[in-house]
């Protein structure tokens, strides 16, 4: 019988699941398994065991089940099994961005690298972050779950570009009636 690695094994579990929408990770409570050395880097890039891996489509499959509990920790989950993910920064980046309207009325949509549309606003908030040595802006956009997506750079300098300035003359991006402060 042939031996089957662990990331076959996971993957055996997810193309059996169902297809659709994410499923609700949260409810699963399945027996922890080790961490078998997945890792999503800074860029994006999942790997496994330090290769990266390559298929767009298994990418997209783990990130469907990929969840963040309170401690901060990240997993694949299924109804049967729960394995660590090492995760460099966020797990996700917002690759695309397309606006509608402006100022207060406008809307943001991004789309993530592994295809997620997220519409930007109350549930989906973005949160921004200043990055120490430099003092740059990091950008985050909450996904799903307590998942996130890193903005691109070229998406954060076209984020920028659409601030207004608030009452207080602050910078700020409207999307979907919510406000949200560029801290600079």
């Amino acid at each position: 019988m042939k031996q089957t690695s662990g990331i076959e094994r996971f993957e055996t579990l997810l193309r059996s699941a169902p297809q659709g929408p994410p499923p609700l990770l949260e409810a699963w409570n399945p027996p922890y398994c080790g961490d078998i050395g997945l890792a999503i880097h800074s860029d994006g890039t999942w790997s496994y065991r330090g290769s990266p891996i390559r298929r767009m489509a298994l990418v997209k499959l783990f990130a469907r089940v990929l969840r963040r509990e309170a401690n901060g920790r990240y997993y694949l989950v299924t109804p049967a099994e729960k394995i660590d993910v090492a995760v460099e920064d966020a797990p996700f980046l917002a690759v695309e961005m397309e606006t509608f309207g402006e100022g207060a009325d406008q809307r943001i949509i991004f789309r993530t690298n592994v295809d997620d549309i997220v519409a930007c606003g109350p549930e989906h908030p973005l949160r921004f972050v200043t990055e120490a040595p430099s003092g740059g802006l990091k950008p985050y956009l909450h996904v799903r779950g307590r998942l996130e997506a890193l903005l691109t750079r070229a998406l954060t300098l076209d984020l920028v570009e659409r601030a207004v300035p608030d009452q207080q003359g602050n910078p700020v991006v409207w999307s979907n009636g919510t406000r949200f402060r560029l801290k600079t």
